[in-house]
């Protein structure tokens, strides 16, 4: 497996930004799916930003869509979700998964639970 460490988190106000980071570390797959993930106590997680490391293709939720951006550092296994204009909505536990996929298609397609790599999450408020 692949271990996962998130970081970047913290309190801000509405309309302003923060960057959050995830470093992979173990046996990183080449060909990899990985997301960002946020849950509120009491509701369901929702996949916020998807990225196919092979080839970059991102996708996003409607919520964030515009401003949130994910981005891959592949000299550093690291993996940034930045978020810009933040709203209070945006209040949640923020995680980095991943898994390793076959193909493009393959992440597209990918549930949340098929996520095999999880990191322990960090806190973003938006006030």
């Amino acid at each position: 497996h692949v271990q996962l460490v998130e970081s970047g988190g913290g309190s801000v106000q509405a309309g302003g930004s923060l960057r959050l980071s995830c470093v992979a570390s173990g046996n990183v797959y080449s060909r990899y799916c990985m997301g960002w993930f946020r849950q509120i106590p009491g509701k369901e997680r929702e996949r916020v930003a998807r990225i196919y490391t092979p080839s970059g293709a991102a996708y996003y939720s409607s919520s964030v869509k515009g401003r949130f951006t994910i981005a891959q550092d592949n000299a550093k296994d690291t993996l940034h979700l930045q978020m810009n204009n933040l709203e209070p909505e945006d209040t949640a536990m923020y995680y980095c998964a991943g898994r390793s996929a076959t193909s493009g298609t393959d992440c597209n397609l990918m549930h949340d639970y098929e996520y095999t790599d999880w990191g322990q999450g960090t806190q973003v408020t938006v006030s």
